[in-house]
């Protein structure tokens, strides 16, 4: 169960307390971790949903996983989301805490998607276009999908530009569908 409103909230708090002590560009990194460990892990998912695992055994996963690897402010925040039943949530927080970071640091999150793994060249180019367009710094991933025939899309601040092969045979296949040369008699 993934509530925006819960995640939103619990990252505006982590955000605030983050921020007033100044250590946010810490906790970042921090999000960062919880974000891809909590993400990456189907069965750690599972364990956070259920209701039946008791507190303390959630409690431990969580001071096992990131006791070392994060802050002192980090580790209690996570804590306390743990006693809060909100670990089901933590994938959710950390992504909403990185979003709030990124806004406040007026950086851009971009994602390339591509048919092969793309060079540093090209992404330096792509990079820098969004930067252009945006007038922000920004967080370039990059992603390949074997699916895609050829091309490319690009998505960054709610904006999509879809240079798919796929796509622009799709678009002609429509022109001429029409066919606006036949003579309509």
């Amino acid at each position: 169960m993934n509530n925006y409103r819960v995640n939103i909230n619990y990252a505006k708090a982590l955000f605030m307390l983050a921020t007033d002590r100044g250590q946010a560009d810490r906790v970042a990194d921090d999000m960062r971790l919880v974000e891809q460990v909590v993400g990456g892990s189907r069965e750690l998912g599972v364990v956070f949903a259920n209701p039946t695992v008791p507190y303390d055994k959630k409690t431990a996963i969580v001071e096992e996983l990131f006791g070392e690897a994060v802050s002192t402010e980090t580790m209690a925040f996570l804590r306390f989301v743990v006693k809060k039943n909100r670990s089901v949530n933590l994938r959710g927080i950390s992504g909403a805490y990185m979003d709030l970071y990124r806004e406040s640091k007026g950086i851009v999150l971009g994602e390339l998607v591509t048919h092969q793994e793309t060079d540093d060249s090209a992404k330096a180019y792509v990079r820098r276009l969004i930067e252009e367009y945006t007038g922000k710094q920004v967080e370039l991933h990059t992603a390949t999908d074997p699916h895609m025939l050829g091309g490319f899309k690009m998505e960054f601040d709610h904006n999509m530009y879809d240079a798919r092969l796929r796509t622009k045979i799709r678009k002609l296949r429509k022109e001429f569908a029409k066919n606006e040369y036949e003579s309509k008699l």
